[in-house]
């Protein structure tokens, strides 16, 4: 190719410094080279240069990384590698060869950092072409606005078993006649892409245009389970969309082939003529899937890389916002402490947030270890719900809050974050366990800043699979990799283990493992016991606040109804640990009175933690190994197993302790290491400061802690206000059963509020 040639196909200017072009060893055709401080005048052109650089050196290339500012968003960076890069399927070898380029302030886009050896054979027989690449033209960037935006994902791969729509298939080849016919449940296509092609022609033949939908995946290890093609009107995002409700929904079987279980032909507009439509039915359908291409851009989630909407979209239906506006306004008036918000973005409505009074006030005592719950993600929901969910005094979900949220975009995360805050009175939390996505993981990160964000287990272990392949088959390597993650004690007892571990299976070129190295403190247990997590275990099972209540598939007209069912169910269990801790008393196990005091105080549930630890504290032994000062530390291990050992640190002047095996920093009980310590130490009576109020049965009831024990007067205020407030309601209804019991009331009403005016 020479430089006419490809000044055809891209812009490039080069800074002075070595020749972007070199004469092959013939003299004849020059060849291109990357080389750092080499310009283009967008990332497209950087990536038509290494599309056409890789043609001519005889390797394929791909998207790698894009990096966003944080002040506003934008693209900054972007990465272009080696199809070879990475390990996710068997026919990637790691290759570290790519190229990145940076948006300079000028708006030019400079190549920072170009690697190109590669550890494969390049594939330089045949004749090079150029590639065809078809030039985008910008979108005209959007209005901003106080409230924040938002994208919609759609992922796209390879079409095949996963379901995914392969665009970049279908622009390639000549489009076949599908065959004519309506759509009914029960056809069935051998793929994803059939099934679109079909509806398509459909689509022509009746008068409309048709749309990407949403696409559902699978629990288990994220593959597409179901898809959605609707009409174009679909929505109210565009002035041109009235909402329409016809759609084709296709479901994967376990035999591969798809099939249309769901299906709605009513379009609520004038259709188009079938015969304009057929004449420009090839053209069009290109047209819809090039505009298609257009209006996406790359974002990173998972670890991977997905097709992101530009213009912001909402995922949630529009009917819904009407029934649960009526339904939150009408929850308010029987509620003064009822919280909704709504995010509106150029007057569309996007994500909903909304608490009621009894989840507030939860929060002033639970509200310390959250999991921020997105289980609609990973599963064909068909509505984007997630909650809040705290852990209350028995070890019971809690209900914290609600919300519908619109995308997956970091807007998004970021308005229902901070809606959250408002509504629980500025309040944040300790720890939080939430998906691992780079828009949750900055969003958290803004919103919450101190609090100690743990990824979620499913998505890692789904990662695992993923990014490390076989070698999750191979016994061997399986037993050390657990061992390094859940065995660990120390940090370096940690990276030496890591480091065997990259070094005997050669995984120093895996990005993925790379990247979870970097984040280890996120998801590593060694990492993670530090920090009060209310217990939640290390792999996550806690049982669902919804459980049964809210399935995939429920529809508009049963959510609201279901959601209130699961909210009485969890509250009428709370009631009844409730009763249960304050008339029934557990059998003690020993005379020691560490054990009478901590059954008067923690509620049965946790009573049962604690008299464990208490009664296992008797097969250990613990010897003093070390004194500095008042402190002494103690080697404390099981009798007859010299495996497990732990070292507890004492100190006489305060009665301070602490053990490595941090079960106290991570439940807040005392563990046993720590209580055989006081049996030597003859200690008869726990601190204060090691029973935390969170655990008693006093939890909910107003009874306050000791101020010194930590937490601001702003906590204090809040505390109070929810405390009386809670009091309040059941005062209410006690007083208005009768008219005498309404006089009474209102008696004693009057006469504690002069006593506390007297004390003014």
């Amino acid at each position: 190719m020479n430089r006419q040639a490809l000044g055809n196909t891209m812009t490039v200017r080069a800074k002075p410094g070595p020749t972007v072009f070199k004469p092959n060893e013939e003299g004849g055709e020059s060849r291109i080279e990357p080389y750092v401080g080499l310009e283009f005048d967008s990332a497209e052109a950087a990536q038509e240069f290494y599309t056409l650089y890789g043609t001519q050196a005889g390797f394929k290339i791909r998207i790698g990384q894009l990096y966003r500012s944080r002040v506003d968003g934008s693209v900054i960076s972007r990465r272009y590698v080696c199809s070879k890069e990475g390990f996710q399927t068997p026919l990637r070898t790691g290759c570290p060869a790519f190229i990145r380029v940076q948006k300079g302030e000028s708006g030019k886009w400079v190549l920072a950092n170009v690697k190109t050896e590669h550890n494969h054979d390049l594939d330089i027989s045949g004749e090079i072409r150029p590639p065809i690449i078809q030039r985008k033209t910008p979108p005209t960037p959007r209005p901003t606005s106080n409230v924040s935006s938002r994208t919609g994902i759609r992922s796209l791969e390879d079409d095949g078993p996963s379901g995914a729509i392969d665009l970049k298939r279908i622009k390639r080849v000549e489009l076949e006649p599908a065959p004519r016919g309506e759509p009914c449940k029960g056809l069935d296509f051998t793929s994803a892409n059939e099934a679109y092609k079909f509806y398509h022609t459909y689509a022509a033949n009746m008068g409309f245009k048709v749309r990407i939908g949403q696409l559902f995946r699978s629990k288990n290890d994220g593959s597409i389970t179901s898809r959605r093609f609707v009409c174009s009107k679909e929505g109210h995002q565009h002035p041109s969309r009235v909402g329409c409700g016809a759609y084709m929904r296709i479901q994967r079987q376990e035999t591969g082939r798809w099939v249309v279980d769901r299906l709605s032909k009513e379009h609520n507009h004038e259709l188009g003529s079938p015969e304009d439509t057929n004449q420009k039915n090839g053209k069009s359908f290109k047209e819809e899937l090039s505009n298609g291409l257009e209006n996406l851009d790359l974002l990173e989630t998972n670890g991977g890389l997905s097709l992101v909407k530009r213009d912001r979209g909402s995922g949630i239906g529009n009917g819904w916002y009407n029934v649960l506006l009526e339904y939150f306004q009408t929850r308010q008036a029987e509620d003064t402490g009822f919280f909704y918000a709504l995010e509106v973005d150029n007057g569309r409505c996007m994500s909903v947030f909304w608490a009621d009074g009894r989840s507030r006030f939860s929060c002033t005592q639970f509200g310390d270890a959250i999991v921020f719950d997105t289980s609609y993600r990973r599963s064909s929901y068909t509505v984007p719900f997630a909650s809040f969910v705290g852990v209350n005094h028995h070890r019971q979900p809690v209900l914290l809050g609600c919300a519908l949220i619109s995308d997956e975009s970091e807007e998004s995360f970021t308005w229902v974050l901070q809606a959250w805050v408002r509504a629980m009175s500025g309040k944040r939390p300790v720890s939080i366990i939430a998906d691992q996505d780079k828009p949750i993981q900055n969003s958290i990160a803004q919103v919450f800043p101190g609090t100690h964000h743990r990824f979620s287990p499913w998505q890692i272990l789904a990662k695992e699979h993923e990014n490390l392949g076989a070698l999750r088959s191979m016994e061997e390597f399986k037993f050390e990799y657990e061992t390094c993650i859940s065995q660990s004690q120390t940090a370096s007892e940690f990276d030496s283990a890591w480091g065997v571990l990259i070094t005997k299976y050669n995984l120093k070129e895996n990005t993925w493992l790379k990247e979870m190295y970097k984040m280890r403190k996120s998801w590593v247990p060694l990492y993670i016991r530090g920090t009060f997590f209310a217990g939640i275990p290390v792999d996550g099972t806690m049982k669902s606040y919804f459980g049964t209540f809210l399935t995939p598939q429920v529809q508009l007209n049963e959510f609201l109804m279901r959601y209130e069912k699961a909210v009485e169910h969890n509250r009428e269990e709370e009631r009844k640990e409730d009763f249960n801790s304050f008339n029934l008393q557990t059998v003690l196990h020993t005379k020691d009175p560490l054990e009478e005091q901590c059954r008067r105080l923690y509620t049965i549930i946790v009573f049962k933690v604690f008299q464990k630890e208490l009664l296992e504290s008797y097969s250990y032994v613990g010897i003093k190994i070390n004194i500095e000062g008042a402190i002494s530390r103690y080697l404390v291990q099981r009798c007859g197993n010299g495996d497990e050992r732990n070292t507890v640190a004492f100190n006489a002047s305060n009665l301070n302790i602490s053990c490595s095996c941090r079960m106290f920093e991570f439940e807040g009980i005392l563990c046993r290491h720590a209580l055989k310590v006081f049996q030597i130490m003859n200690i008869r009576e726990i601190p204060s400061r090691y029973i935390l109020h969170r655990w008693t049965k006093n939890a909910k009831y107003g009874i306050l802690r000791d101020v010194d024990s930590g937490g601001g007067s702003q906590d204090f205020k809040a505390l109070m206000v929810w405390s009386l407030r809670e009091e309040a309601h059941s005062y209410i209804d006690a007083g208005a059963a009768s008219i005498e019991r309404y006089k009474l009331a209102f008696e004693i009403l009057q006469e504690g509020r002069r006593n506390l005016c007297w004390q003014n």
